[in-house]
């Protein structure tokens, strides 16, 4: 497995899938689940070549000696850093869900060098003022006994203190994640474990207070890319999310809860390569 040298001196983990040309970064949600889940986003690593960082305390890259090392402001070095190993002058950038915040921090932190970024499903009540509509949308799907138990647990949380408990409650409330609970989407659930000290060390650095002010700031073209009835998220932060870019723009995928590229992978390639041939 390819490697790099992180700013502490750590060393950090990346796969590559797919082509040899136009690398694309990708960057896993979770917080800290493994990369897997992401697969090669319905074929796009048959066009792009996927780099698909590890993050710290994830899969081969170890946690960090500092926990605050792996937050998702700090680890928007760990990005920079392999924009310089791969020897790429400006990076295309996509993340998912809360791979999002680490995306967002890097653009924030290293704009000049950002050439697209990609958001798919990203959290953005942390960053607009549009609350979120994850409970209208789940009204929907009233009635449904498994979405039911897996929104209660959602609602609950992981009151665990080991990884066994914390993947046990993920695969509990998997099935909030999906507009549909198939064979397909369950399997999907199951890939991808997580990792509870690195998805704490994730969120224990707050980003700045001005941070929503200063995505303003940000040049390059963002695509959002939102689920229709994504009861994580909810729809309409999602879609506010991309007017703080001032070249943002936001597609709907319809009949798609958190995971576009799995449950209508046709409209999400569809979105995702007009806009990275635009």
């Amino acid at each position: 497995m390819p490697s790099y040298e992180g700013s502490d001196g750590a060393t950090l983990h990346y796969d590559v899938v797919g082509g040899e040309t136009e690398p694309i970064i990708l960057l896993a949600g979770g917080a800290a689940r493994h990369p897997s889940y992401l697969g090669d986003l319905a074929g796009l690593g048959e066009r792009h070549q996927l780099i698909v960082p590890h993050l710290r305390g994830v899969g081969r890259t170890a946690m960090p000696v500092v926990e605050q090392r792996g937050s998702y402001w700090n680890q928007a070095e760990d990005i920079e850093r392999l924009r310089i190993h791969l020897g790429l002058e400006r990076l295309v950038l996509a993340a998912h869900s809360a791979g999002t915040r680490l995306a967002i921090a890097y653009a924030a932190q290293f704009a000049p060098t950002l050439a697209r970024m990609v958001l798919i499903t990203p959290p953005a009540t942390y960053l607009v003022g549009e609350a979120s509509d994850a409970d209208v949308l789940s009204q929907k799907r009233q009635g449904d006994l498994v979405f039911e138990s897996a929104f209660a647990a959602l609602a609950a949380g992981p009151l665990v203190t080991d990884d066994a408990g914390y993947n046990a409650w993920q695969q509990q409330t998997a099935p909030a994640g999906y507009a549909n609970w198939g064979a397909e989407e369950q399997a999907h659930a199951l890939v991808g474990g997580w990792n509870l000290a690195a998805a704490k060390a994730y969120f224990s650095v707050s980003p700045p207070t001005n941070l929503a002010l200063r995505l303003g700031d940000i040049e390059a073209p963002v695509l959002v890319l939102a689920g229709a009835e994504d009861c994580l998220t909810g729809l309409a932060p999602v879609v506010a999310l991309a007017g703080l870019f001032p070249s943002g723009v936001a597609e709907v995928i319809e009949r798609s809860g958190h995971y576009p590229w799995v449950e209508q992978p046709l409209a999400f390639r569809r979105a995702i390569d007009t806009f990275l041939e635009d």
